[in-house]
């Protein structure tokens, strides 16, 4: 038994020198597989070309949406920085979009000062009869979309040196450089959907992905000659982060199908709510059920005639 696995372990370490002695440069790959995220191809209005089969779709969309991202929280800050990723709605304009849920309007600062320009250039008179940049043709957000990422960790994989200790000797540390390459990038994402016109909450979901890497040259030979092959020993972060955000967004779009609006009894919503405290004054009506039944006048005491 224990030769079986001493040559069990040999012949990984021969497939790895293998593997490195076949490495050589090739030609530049338009769509390449290695380098797609879950989120790919392309959206053109309602129409789209080579999403993810495991997008969550819809009939027709649910209203307009636009895309919020707290840039000067701690997550925004370790994506941008440490990660060097984009910002997140890059992302999710085009999942957004191919899953026909939602259409997506333009609210980000560099897009409506691009819209601001162009109004600024009508109004100089510069622009050619026609081109109609008039007010009133704006369409509303009518939900805002807020992303975060709530967890993301890279982890080196313990797995090499269980192997290792299993089997010993100058084949156990083989295995243990082998299994020491394994890597496993965990990222979880939160999603909120907020009705703009009422600042109601609708929808809420959170969203989870990990990948493994057999880190293969950097267990074998040392991090420096694993990190100079990049490609896949060196996976970014953003895949799995774009995944989690998929998931989340899936999740979201479950829940949508079946949604059914929240009602406060009584006075609606904002209009006081049920947990009333003692001595507190409650606020004006604001919203009456069609349902609700109509209460009685009240009836004032006789005052006293001096």
């Amino acid at each position: 038994m224990l030769n079986n696995k001493k040559s069990c372990a040999l012949l990984l370490a021969a497939g790895a020198a293998l593997l490195l002695s076949g490495c050589e440069t090739t030609s530049m790959k338009m769509g390449s597989p290695e380098a797609k995220t879950v989120a790919t191809g392309s959206a053109a209005g309602a129409a789209t070309s080579g999403e993810n089969t495991a997008l969550e779709k819809c009939d027709s969309p649910l209203g307009t949406v636009s895309l919020v991202e707290n840039q000067t929280a701690g997550w925004y800050t370790i994506l941008t920085g440490e990660y060097k990723l984009p910002p997140t709605a890059n992302l999710l304009r085009l999942l957004v979009q191919q899953s026909n849920c939602f259409v997506v309007v333009e609210r980000g600062a560099a897009g409506m000062r691009a819209m601001s320009r162009e109004r600024e250039l009508m109004q100089s008179g510069e622009m050619r009869g026609g081109s109609n940049f008039g007010k009133g043709q704006m369409v509303a957000s009518d939900y805002a979309l807020s992303p975060e990422i709530v967890f993301s960790a890279d982890n080196a994989g313990g797995i090499g040196g269980v192997l290792g200790g299993l089997i010993g000797g100058g084949s156990g540390r083989a295995v243990a450089a082998i299994g020491g390459g394994l890597q496993t990038r965990e990222a979880s994402a939160m999603l909120t959907l907020v009705d703009n016109r009422s600042g109601v909450q609708v929808a809420a979901s959170e969203g989870s992905a990990s990948k493994t890497d057999l880190n293969l040259f950097g267990g074998l030979f040392g991090g420096r000659a694993g990190a100079g092959l990049g490609g896949y020993t060196n996976t970014p972060q953003g895949k799995v982060i774009s995944a989690a955000f998929m998931d989340a967004f899936n999740q979201m779009v479950r829940s949508l199908r079946n949604y059914r609006a929240q009602s406060v009894q009584g006075q609606g919503l904002g209009g006081g709510g049920r947990l009333g405290v003692d001595g507190g004054a409650a606020p004006s009506q604001t919203y009456v059920p069609e349902n609700a039944p109509k209460s009685a006048p009240s009836k004032r005491a006789p005052t006293r005639r001096r």
